[in-house]
């Protein structure tokens, strides 16, 4: 049996898959966001040097896993931040609101291939059973 949340890579033929789940939807956005950044490094041994905002607009569930984790690859690009830890909440309108606690990239040490887009093919995000649960393939 799975634990109530956490996240996972599963094997994929070219590119980058990552499944996460939770309770609710805004946990399965933030175990999402775990599952890319570790996807390509290993975060245990940097401390975070920052705290970050982002909030996503309203839209379609599908579409705002696909903005946030496509802020979080877009961060890494111009910023050279990622997240360590992420606190996603519901907001009052249907968005997402984000709190980042960020540390540079130089410290974290890369383990494999650094994504560059989330592909919106077999892209998954929804209720699952009790919970939620998001199914995503990176391009590398």
């Amino acid at each position: 049996m799975e634990a109530a949340r956490g996240h996972r890579c599963v094997p994929h033929t070219a590119d980058v898959r990552i499944e996460a789940w939770a309770p609710d939807r805004a946990g399965c956005v933030a175990e999402a966001v775990a599952a890319l950044v570790e996807s390509f490094t290993d975060p245990g041994v940097a401390r975070p040097s920052a705290e970050r905002t982002f909030h996503a607009p309203p839209a379609a569930d599908v579409d705002l896993l696909v903005t946030v984790l496509d802020e979080v690859i877009f961060r890494m690009e111009t910023t050279d931040e990622l997240p360590l830890a992420s606190e996603v909440t519901d907001d009052a309108g249907g968005g997402l609101s984000i709190r980042w606690r960020t540390s540079a990239t130089a410290e974290l040490e890369l383990t494999g291939a650094v994504p560059k887009a989330v592909s919106l093919h077999e892209l998954r995000f929804g209720r699952d059973g009790e919970g939620w649960s998001c199914a995503v393939t990176l391009d590398v």
